[in-house]
């Protein structure tokens, strides 16, 4: 039974009582009883209200899935993304230098090692970059 009935089967009830809109007393329950038969009206639109948007948001919520899946593609391990670290945020490898002055850690990017060198930003000493190792860490995988 849902709350617009409850409040029909109060007001029948009511009714059975034949309340005397005379009476000071009669007239305060039928004024009761209406603004709960309105107030019973209105729960019920609100609800199929938020009913209606739990669809829409619900398929917002698949349309969005599908997009995602679409730009970024499926995880190939398998596992939730939410739960997955397999397959990291990162389209690029940083590194970690730490300056031989201030032992300050820098991180940088492929692109500020191949350029050969940056200031540290902590003492301003040179940091210079050998790429020869990693060439050949490159052509042994």
């Amino acid at each position: 039974m849902n709350i617009t009935e409850k409040v029909s089967y109060i007001k029948g009830l009511a009714e059975g009582l034949k309340l005397d809109e005379a009476t000071k007393e009669g007239k305060v329950l039928l004024a009761m009883l209406d603004v709960l038969n309105d107030i019973a009206y209105q729960v019920e639109d609100m609800d199929n209200d938020l009913n209606d948007m739990a669809d829409v948001v619900g398929d917002l919520d698949d349309a969005v899935l599908e997009l995602e899946e679409e730009v970024y593609g499926e995880c190939e391990c398998g596992h939730d993304h939410d739960e997955c670290d397999c397959c990291g945020d990162d389209d690029e490898d940083v590194y970690e230098i730490t300056c031989p002055k201030c032992n300050n850690t820098v991180v940088v990017d492929f692109d500020v090692i191949a350029a050969g060198g940056i200031l540290c930003p902590n003492c301003g000493e040179p940091l210079e970059f050998d790429l020869s190792g990693l060439e050949e860490e490159d052509g042994e995988e």
